[in-house]
């Protein structure tokens, strides 16, 4: 008897709907598994018989083939499980196979008949929305996320035996619902607050102008000058995440199983800073069968790299693709994924090797050419990509030991918003949310110059050579500038101080 029920197939983020075709005929006893299936896939026969067993219904001693359609689509993981049990028990008469047609099945099997959560669930229960199949059966650990598809009926099982008594109709199971409210974590309350930064007023004011306008920052400065603290606090001043933005990140964290327990939803941007030793892998994405890296973990948050020259040069060269177009592309022999990369870069790095170049109180002990080596494995390509970048220079004791309260997050975060606002108003397009995101054409329509401001940036550009990019990139900072003073026109000063903002 054959039986066909509903599952679905991942390729990066891109879902696609998984016809389970079980076919239970007389023969030899066989369990054939086709349809471009991985070993993982493969070995869902073993944890498939067991639980089928376990569970008390009957497994067929005969020949059993199924088939993962489409063929050409690689199929991987453990979330097929569930799919094949139901299909083998509706092909054998132990479940109504109309009923078992209703929904789609996503989880993986324990060998007593306990339903297991598994990683990707979110992705994977819209992309059964997409297809138009909007009854989803999920694990029990895994209903919170599955919920916050909007539009869809989820329904939460614990076992097989759970499971084939909602299809008989002998158990009730409720679509579960989630109120995002309650499971929202406040973006702050995990970033360090800027009250703890002491003096430092240039950083300080670099962090609010790039959080406003989505710039990105990169800081050069002795040890312990507090870079890695600046950076942090950036976060914190980072205007919360829209429903939608929460969405795209949920989305790669579930794919990527790094979702935390009891929080099935990113709410607080997120905040990367790999090791300097990550491969170009880890950070660009890859694999087999390509999995997000570090930079799209970031997505709609902060990628931080620390001691940015001590990353090999494959890592820093991949970032520029990304830091241009929001996305990266990873291609294989056997696919070609693309992956959300709208992040913000704060890079931090000293001055020379030994970190004391330029210092006030210690002597650097490199020689020209060991300055000009390492700082040179920044290319300057990359860092024409870099909107900010600023000195750090070292605190005096009477900065360290000021009494004064410095400003908070909070208060710096009201007027990020306020300028975070006045940009949406004024782009009026959800494709981009801030400064940063203009193209070239744009950032000349929206930047209404002074005649001061063009003046001022017509010499800049012959004197301090500036690129097509760079041009463009210093009009969206003094565009932000702008905002944070509530200015509708670009003046000088604000021009000025976004000049001020480049390390030449």
């Amino acid at each position: 008897m054959l039986s066909i029920v509903n599952s679905t197939a991942l390729s990066g983020l891109e879902g696609h709907l998984v016809r389970v075709e079980v076919d239970v005929t007389n023969g030899l006893p066989n369990f054939d598994l086709v349809g471009l299936p991985d070993i993982s896939v493969k070995e869902a026969r073993e944890r498939v018989r067991s639980a089928v067993r376990n569970a008390g219904f009957e497994f067929p001693v005969k020949r059993i083939t199924v088939n993962l359609a489409p063929a050409d689509i690689k199929k991987e993981g453990s979330m097929y499980d569930l799919a094949m049990a139901v299909g083998i028990l509706a092909a054998t008469g132990q479940l109504d196979p109309v009923a078992c047609g209703r929904y789609a099945f996503v989880g993986e099997l324990s060998l007593n008949g306990g339903v297991r959560g598994v990683a990707g669930v979110l992705p994977n229960v819209l992309a059964a929305c997409e297809n138009g199949l909007f009854s989803v059966v999920v694990p029990r650990d895994n209903a919170d996320e599955a919920a916050l598809a909007r539009g869809v009926e989820v329904f939460p099982v614990s076992s097989l035996n759970h499971l084939a008594g909602f299809l008989r109709g002998e158990t009730d199971i409720p679509a579960h619902r989630v109120d995002p409210d309650t499971i929202w974590q406040p973006a702050a309350a995990t970033a360090a607050d800027l009250s703890a930064i002491r003096g430092q007023h240039t950083a300080r004011r670099a962090l609010e102008v790039a959080a406003a306008g989505g710039h990105n920052l990169f800081m050069v400065g002795a040890p312990g000058s507090g870079k890695t603290m600046l950076a942090r606090c950036l976060s914190g001043i980072l205007p919360e995440m829209s429903f939608e933005e929460s969405l795209e990140a949920t989305k790669i964290y579930s794919l990527a199983g790094l979702l935390r327990p009891g929080l099935p939803v990113v709410a607080a941007r997120p905040f990367r800073a790999p090791h300097h030793s990550a491969s170009s892998a880890s950070l660009v994405g890859g694999g087999k069968f390509p999995r997000p890296g570090e930079i799209s973990l970031a997505h709609n948050g902060i990628l931080f790299l620390d001691e940015m020259p001590e990353f090999s040069k494959d890592c820093l060269e991949a970032l520029r693709q990304p830091l241009e177009d929001g996305t990266v592309t990873i291609s294989r022999a056997s696919a070609s994924i693309t992956y959300p990369a709208g992040i913000t870069l704060v890079g931090a790095c000293n001055p020379c090797p030994c970190g004391y170049f330029g210092d006030s109180l210690r002597q650097c002990n490199c020689t020209p050419g060991q300055i000009k080596k390492y700082l040179g494995k920044i290319s300057g390509p990359l860092l024409d990509r870099i909107d900010i970048s600023i000195n750090v220079p070292r605190l005096s004791y009477e900065e360290l030991n000021d009494p004064a309260p410095a400003e908070s997050s909070a208060a710096v975060r009201a007027r990020v918003e306020k300028a975070r606002r006045l940009q949406q108003d004024r782009l009026g397009s959800p494709g981009i949310r801030c400064n940063a995101h203009l193209t070239g054409t744009q950032a000349r329509d929206y930047c209404n110059l002074s005649p001061g401001a063009a003046a001022l940036i017509r010499s800049s550009f012959k004197q301090f050579k500036l690129s097509a990019r760079s041009h463009d990139k210093l009009l969206k900072v003094a565009r932000t500038i702008a905002d944070l003073a509530g200015s509708e026109a670009v003046e000088a000063e604000h021009l000025a101080e976004a000049l001020q903002y480049r390390i030449s």
